[in-house]
């Protein structure tokens, strides 16, 4: 029995509030994203020395930094920039990690060994200070935070979808596929990659909270997007930090949005891994 869209969104949510929870947080900071140039009362820029480090008001939601610019107006602005970095980077590191993965597994043998003593060699330095090495290297800018956190993220998803092919590799439908003739090529990408797809598309979205937390630490250290462009992390870093006694809302505020859109990306992404996964539903998780 197949079920409609809006029976599987029911179901899920009844079997999984928090994980619907996290899900409704998500829509609403991408519609936020999508929608502010639109939704946004002030400029990310528009500077007014009048209204310097004043705290939160009707005009301005989540008050002013030590510029006069609208704390609220520069959350929102923010969104769509952790939000890009945080897609475009999770979507590369899962697209080649996947490629690498699924060529490693299903080949195996000796280009096996070296393509997994390369994501050794990655994977051994942590994460975030192997993105902050990148970044150094390539210099600060939006372009090259997205190339270092799906750089990291490469080794993550190769080890998955490796581990999932070298099972998915031994089932009868590839044997029946090599059966009639099918190619390597074909029987990789066409009965096993999708095969592997559950555990992408959770490691892709827990990934995503990882990534809105890294990008925001690299721009708290500088290497993230120039001023004036606004990033949660380089708000925490500047006037955040500066006037953290004096004017608390300044850093607060993007805190929040930070933990709040993290913790929605780590609940949705628990929620699908158990709903994905075969052995969780078998034991009635």
């Amino acid at each position: 029995m197949y079920l409609t869209v809006p029976a599987m969104i029911w179901s899920f949510s009844k079997r999984k509030p928090l994980g619907a929870a996290g899900a409704v947080v998500i829509l609403a900071v991408a519609f936020a994203a999508i929608t502010v140039d639109v939704i946004a009362p002030f400029g990310f820029s528009e500077i007014n020395p009048i209204d310097r480090l004043q705290g939160p008001s009707w005009k301005h939601l989540f008050g002013t930094d030590d510029l006069g610019r609208d704390t609220f107006s520069r959350v929102l602005h923010g969104t769509r920039v952790s939000l890009m970095v945080g897609v475009a980077s999770v979507a590369a590191g899962i697209v080649h990690g996947a490629l690498w993965g699924l060529a490693s597994g299903y080949i195996g043998g000796k280009f096996d060994m070296v393509v997994q003593r390369i994501m050794d060699a990655i994977m051994s330095v942590p994460l975030l200070l192997m993105a902050m090495v990148v970044v150094t290297v390539l210099g600060s800018g939006i372009q090259n935070v997205i190339l270092a956190l799906g750089f990291v993220l490469t080794p993550i998803a190769s080890r998955v979808v490796r581990a999932d092919v070298f099972s998915a590799k031994e089932q009868m439908y590839v044997e029946a596929a090599r059966a009639i003739g099918s190619s390597g090529w074909r029987i990789a990408f066409r009965h096993i990659l999708p095969n592997v797809t559950s555990p992408i598309i959770v490691l892709a979205t827990i990934n995503l909270g990882f990534a809105i937390i890294a990008e925001a630490s690299l721009s708290f250290l500088g290497l993230g997007p120039p001023p004036p462009t606004p990033s949660w992390g380089n708000m925490l870093s500047g006037a955040g930090r500066q006037y953290m006694i004096q004017a608390p809302w300044i850093a607060l505020f993007p805190g929040l949005a930070i933990a709040v859109t993290v913790l929605a990306f780590n609940l949705l992404g628990d929620a699908l891994r158990d709903v994905l996964d075969p052995r969780l539903r078998a034991s009635g998780a």
